[in-house]
């Protein structure tokens, strides 16, 4: 038979009986178990209903405070020089133990919030750990110069240009008055 296999119109039983009675095909082994023993609910093809509404998710994400001096980490100071050493089961990376000495300094409370992230480099410095600042973070600073520059080069251009078109409406505004009244004088000259 030619068409398409999901057939859609009856059950198996019910295509099966019509093939048989027209002769198309001889009867298979499980028909007369079928007759015998019909299913409670005839199995056919159902168009599933369509879910109205949103479904809601109902697992909020999770984050942690570590993942906030994880993400500062990363992105100043990137991923590091090595990779990961997975191998080893007591392996900590660079980031790992910087969030640990972190949180240590942040227990103890002797440093400020705001300083409490460089401090935490300059700790690790001193225990042999050794943090390079990633490129993109130099470049991006110097981008920042360059931007204020020259939206301050930008803005006191803009500014000279609004003075120069407020003069020339000043001085249309004061040419108007007088080109009105010679107008009056003398309709045909215009």
């Amino acid at each position: 038979m030619a068409g398409n296999r999901m057939q859609k119109i009856g059950s198996v039983f019910s295509r099966t009986r019509n093939l048989l009675r027209i002769g198309v095909i001889e009867k298979p082994l499980w028909f007369d178990v079928y007759v015998a023993f019909p299913p409670l609910r005839e199995p056919v093809y159902r168009v599933p209903r369509p879910r109205y509404g949103k479904v809601k998710d109902v697992v909020r994400p999770i984050f942690y405070q570590e993942d906030e001096v994880r993400a500062k980490f990363y992105r100043i100071y990137g991923s590091g020089p090595r990779p990961f050493d997975l191998s080893q089961s007591n392996y900590k990376s660079t980031c790992q133990r910087f969030v640990e000495k972190f949180n240590e300094l942040k227990e103890e409370g002797k440093i400020e919030e705001e300083k409490l992230f460089a401090e935490t480099g300059k700790a690790l410095l001193a225990s042999g750990i050794i943090l390079q600042r990633r490129e993109t973070d130099k470049v991006t600073q110097q981008d920042r110069q360059d931007v204020e520059t020259r939206d301050s080069v930008l803005h006191l251009q803009l500014r000279t240009v609004l003075e120069e078109i407020q003069e020339k409406k000043k001085d249309q505004e004061e040419q108007t008055p007088e080109s009105a009244e010679t107008q009056k004088e003398n309709p045909l000259s215009s």
